[in-house]
């Protein structure tokens, strides 16, 4: 046709362009692709955030986790039943395989039952044992007619992995949360002894005796058993020690609005204008503030004495003494048992005081010590317990 342009010619009225013509990305293709790019990038974090192992890991849901961990191994325990309910020609070793997948299966069930218990007792204490949330890979699906090779069914091989990998990260919890608690029993232990506070830890020998008799032949534990007293030994240690703290005259002996206004040490003394030592830390604090004990102990004095004003005393359990000056009021009695944080005085301005505050001392026979010392491990403990 005559209107019709044909390729590598041009009408003789047209001019052809100086202009080259651009190659490159069209503009609808380059939004097209970013608009994809932006999608997937929402969709992936929208899967992140909700996989249910990442999320429980998250938040630190340890009973889901175990939980779930469980429907797994019984999810295996079918598969092995099933395994071992199908016939295979000519199988050659497949009983054989069948058998040990089978007792490794029953070594994981009394696996599981140990570390339950030992999660458990790890939650109480609050050291969290994440290993268990660490997701397995699925057991393949088995094909629709099996053939047995002189090597073995390919499902029973699956099934033995899974198995493996799952007893792999039942010992590994066990192994992380004894670690977990050396390391903060020995960080505890540490801080309190730098204060000169021993801590009673039990004897992993104590309480132990009975009749000697001939040994059993396959009377010995199993090895998994004795990794799982070893595992306890070591949250009971922890338990100790973390217990000891609440003994320790280690926390703060008033909350709510204050400040230190004088430290410990030599200072220029408020009445005479002269040096003088200054055997506690004073906390500026509105009449009436609750004091608290800063540890547990037995309240050993409430009265009046010379300097201190009203004043309340407890003994604590490791022999050290606190001291509360300048007090409006009493909470406590002597011969109280009281514990970390329990009420025992309000603060005010009595004795020897240019103003309310709370006098705060810390004694060791006739001697005083450095209160800082005590509240700053007491800050690092928490933080560790936290």
């Amino acid at each position: 046709m005559r209107n019709q342009a044909s390729f590598g010619r041009t009408d003789k009225g047209s001019v052809p362009s100086s202009k080259p013509a651009r190659h490159g990305i069209h503009p609808a293709l380059f939004y097209a692709m970013f608009t994809l790019l932006l999608g997937g990038n929402g969709l992936l974090g929208t899967a992140f955030l909700l996989s249910p192992d990442i999320a429980r890991l998250l938040n630190g849901q340890t009973e889901q986790v175990v939980e779930a961990y469980e429907d797994r191994i019984a999810q295996l325990r079918v598969e092995v039943d099933r395994l071992q309910s199908r016939s295979y020609a000519q199988a050659g070793d497949i009983n054989l395989q069948l058998q040990e997948l089978s007792q490794q299966q029953e070594v994981l069930l009394e696996q599981h039952q140990l570390v339950r218990a030992l999660v458990d007792k790890a939650d109480e204490l609050g050291i969290e044992a994440a290993t268990l949330s660490q997701p397995a890979e699925p057991v393949a699906p088995p094909a629709a007619t099996p053939v047995a090779t002189s090597t073995g069914n390919p499902d029973i091989g699956d099934t033995a992995a899974a198995v493996t990998r799952m007893m792999d990260e039942t010992q590994f919890a066990m192994t992380s949360i004894a670690a977990t608690a050396i390391a903060r029993t020995d960080s505890i232990v540490g801080e309190l002894a730098d204060l000169g506070i021993a801590v009673e830890m039990p004897d992993a020998e104590d309480g132990v005796g009975g009749p000697l008799l001939p040994a059993l032949e396959g009377g010995d534990t199993a090895p998994m058993v004795d990794d799982a007293n070893a595992v306890m030994d070591a949250l009971l240690r922890y338990k100790a020690a973390r217990d000891s703290i609440d003994g320790a005259p280690v926390h703060m002996p008033i909350s709510g609005n204050f400040r230190r206004s004088s430290g410990f040490g030599n200072r220029t003394d408020p009445f005479t204008g002269s040096r003088a030592f200054h055997a506690g830390l004073d906390f500026a604090a509105v009449t009436g503030t609750t004091v608290l004990s800063a540890g547990a102990g037995t309240v050993t004095f409430v009265g009046t004495s010379s300097g201190y004003g009203q004043m309340v005393e407890v003994t604590h359990d490791d022999g050290l003494v606190t001291r509360y000056g300048h007090l409006s009021g009493f909470l406590s009695h002597e011969g109280q048992r009281v514990h970390t944080g329990t009420p025992i005085a309000k603060v005010g301005s009595t004795g020897r005081s240019t103003g309310p505050h709370l006098h705060f001392e810390v004694r060791k026979g006739d001697s005083a010590i450095n209160p800082k010392a005590f509240l700053d491990a007491g800050t690092r403990l928490r933080a560790l317990l936290s």
